[in-house]
């Protein structure tokens, strides 16, 4: 491989390029022109042209008169992803259900590393709610599916996500602190800890228990209610609490079977 293609930290710098490219494509902008390519990218244009061919040709992108859009081979891609992601339909439907109950946005996060991140969700039916996109990587440091993730969390990843905060490493013994309680109450909640103004309650999701584990059980996912904080009284915060224990309880009796879980 030549040295001009040689990678940025973690990866080729090729490939990095391509993925900036491909990246540009969303709802609202369908299809790119070379142009737009090169004003996005900071890419030469024989460079983004030439990215362009590699990608069009791989079936990646298609060409168009409106510029290049989204190829066959990332439907099959997406096709495939999907079936990997998807949960099963009784998870979905007590989502649907807990969100119709609730009219709060219901997420489902796992952790991964110093993240946690959105498998699935069921929107809020209300005008004002909180939403992210399913694959989203959202920080440990706050939030109350955090606390429920990091039950059994060892020091070292505590400080490693405490790193990873605006408060720096001695943010871990306040994360002990949450992660303590919330495995006492059986569910966690957070008042605008990384966004001012947004509140959530969460409960875990556990696979079965072992003898290593604990009557508990390992907390594999976390099952959230999440949205405005005017809404997160203490009265509704006490009955999500109480939904979301019955709801997550059932998921982990069924077995909670997901690719990162």
């Amino acid at each position: 491989m030549a040295a001009s293609e040689s990678g940025e930290p973690g990866g080729v710098r090729s490939v990095h390029r391509a993925f900036d490219i491909l990246s540009l494509l969303t709802p609202e902008r369908p299809a790119v022109t070379i142009r737009d390519v090169v004003e996005a990218t900071g890419l030469a244009k024989t460079t983004a042209i030439r990215l362009l061919h590699t990608l069009e040709e791989m079936g990646l992108l298609w060409a168009t008169a409106k510029g290049y859009s989204a190829g066959p081979a990332l439907w099959r891609w997406a096709h495939l992803a999907r079936r990997a992601w998807e949960l099963p339909p009784e998870t979905r439907e007590l989502m649907r259900d807990l969100a119709a109950r609730q009219r709060e946005t219901v997420n489902l996060y796992l952790p991964r590393d110093i993240f946690r991140v959105c498998v699935a969700q069921q929107e809020s039916p209300q005008p004002l709610r909180h939403v992210v996109q399913i694959g989203d990587e959202l920080p440990m440091w706050g939030g109350a599916s955090s606390k429920v993730l990091l039950r059994d969390a060892s020091d070292a990843l505590l400080v490693r996500i405490a790193r990873t905060s605006p408060y720096g490493e001695a943010h871990a013994a306040t994360m002990r602190e949450w992660i303590a309680q919330a495995a006492h109450d059986g569910f966690a909640v957070s008042h605008g800890e990384r966004e001012p103004g947004l509140s959530a309650v969460a409960a875990p999701i556990t696979a079965p228990s072992t003898a290593a584990a604990g009557a508990g059980g390992t907390v594999i996912a976390a099952l959230t209610l999440s949205g405005p904080t005017l809404r997160f009284g203490a009265d509704r915060v006490q009955e999500f609490a109480a939904d979301l224990r019955q709801v997550a309880g059932r998921m982990s009796e069924r077995g909670f079977e997901h690719p990162l879980a």
